[in-house]
């Protein structure tokens, strides 16, 4: 059995002819009545005649066809019109006749091709059934009567030929909203890679340039290995908190930074060859949202860029953690070099900036006055965003 709150899917399941059928065989049973007989539409001011066979077929050429009035506009509404001038011509006058409007409408809603030559070939169409009708009432209607009536089928027409000109716009609109949707995960799935692979791909870069002058200390070569070794290490196991991100079937891992990397990243660094004094105070809040993974993000790419840019130059990293936000200060003195390591493509900051503006934070990146580069953010916590 088909519980009740199921009827209105297991409806939607069937094929759309089905699901309009109901509708052409009540037109079908009212128009039969007895007491509707010579009670519908009447074109041409034909006198009244009883129903006989061929009134039937006409009744039931005007009500079947709607049902494929969506799956096959056209044939429907050539059949319908069919029965139509039947109907007319014979002075049965059934409500059947009501069919011919809900065909027009459907063609202006749902036909996809060739609108225009159907709307000709449907308006030449009519000329004769006109003429023929004039004849046949001996003149009972003017002309002009034919003419309004023929405006008042253009009229379910244009409702359809709206509707369907809505549901376009819907379906593009939709389409655009996607497309934005997918662009903006695209972008942010840049952003972490950028985020993830420069900065440890940089430090291995760095540590592995000052391992080719360390051959005549093997301690200290083992060491510049062993820290290239644990970064390569690092981006592994960051990659794959990405993955957990993008495909949730990757595991539980939690996806923000856990307690204790930003001192990580300043170790990595180190080790790397930046001299690096790092300062942390406060504890961080119970529940901070974005803003911790956000505060990590600009503490990584600020060191990376240091490593980059400012190479063996003393830089400061501050964060500061208090009950409605995080700040976070990196910054050089200048007196560093480049390394050679990758150049940037300036996506790093420009994606720490969209960030922190996300979560209705401040960001600054900028030269000192007195020499250096500073990074400064201020990220409020509690944002899911």
């Amino acid at each position: 059995m088909i519980s009740l709150r199921r009827i209105p899917e297991v409806w939607h399941r069937l094929d759309v002819t089905v699901r309009d059928l109901p509708f052409g065989l009540l037109l079908l049973a009212g128009s039969l009545v007895p007491e509707f007989h010579n009670h519908g539409t009447q074109v041409g001011g034909l006198p009244a005649r009883p129903f006989d066979t061929l009134a039937v077929a006409a009744v039931a050429l005007q009500s079947l066809p709607l049902a494929v009035r969506r799956r096959w506009p056209v044939v429907c509404l050539a059949l319908v019109s069919l029965g139509f001038a039947v109907d007319q011509l014979r002075g049965y006058h059934s409500f059947a006749g009501t069919a011919v409007p809900i065909a027009l409408l459907s063609v202006g809603a749902h036909l996809e091709r060739h609108r225009r030559v159907t709307a000709l070939l449907s308006s030449v169409a009519y000329v004769p059934l006109g003429v023929a009708l004039y004849r046949l009432g001996s003149g009972a209607e003017a002309p002009s009567e034919f003419v309004m009536y023929y405006l008042a089928l253009a009229l379910p027409w244009g409702i359809g030929a709206w509707l369907r000109s809505t549901r376009v716009a819907e379906a593009e609109r939709r389409r655009r909203v996607a497309e934005d949707t997918r662009t903006a995960e695209r972008t942010r799935i840049a952003r972490e890679l950028h985020d993830v692979v420069t900065h440890h791909v940089t430090a291995m870069v760095v540590q592995a340039e000052a391992a080719r002058y360390l051959t005549a200390a093997p301690d200290r070569l083992d060491q510049a290995l062993t820290a290239v070794t644990d970064t390569g290490r690092r981006a592994i196991t960051d990659l794959r908190h990405l993955l957990d991100l993008l495909n949730p079937d990757y595991g539980p891992e939690s996806r923000t930074p856990a307690v204790g990397r930003f001192l990580t990243l300043v170790e990595q660094t180190r080790r790397a060859g930046q001299p690096v004094e790092f300062t942390e105070e406060g504890t961080p809040a119970e529940s901070t949202g974005s803003a911790d993974l956000v505060a990590y993000r600009v503490v990584q790419e600020a060191l990376t860029n240091a490593l980059k840019y400012a190479h063996g130059g003393r830089t400061s990293v501050q964060v500061r953690h208090g009950e409605r936000e995080i700040t976070v200060e990196v910054g050089t003195d200048g007196s560093g070099t480049r390394a050679g390591s990758p150049g940037g493509s300036g996506r790093g900051l420009a994606g720490l900036r969209e960030r922190v503006d996300v979560l209705g934070g401040d960001f600054h990146a900028g030269h000192r006055t007195g020499g250096g580069f500073v990074v400064r953010a201020r990220i409020p916590a509690g944002s899911a965003s």
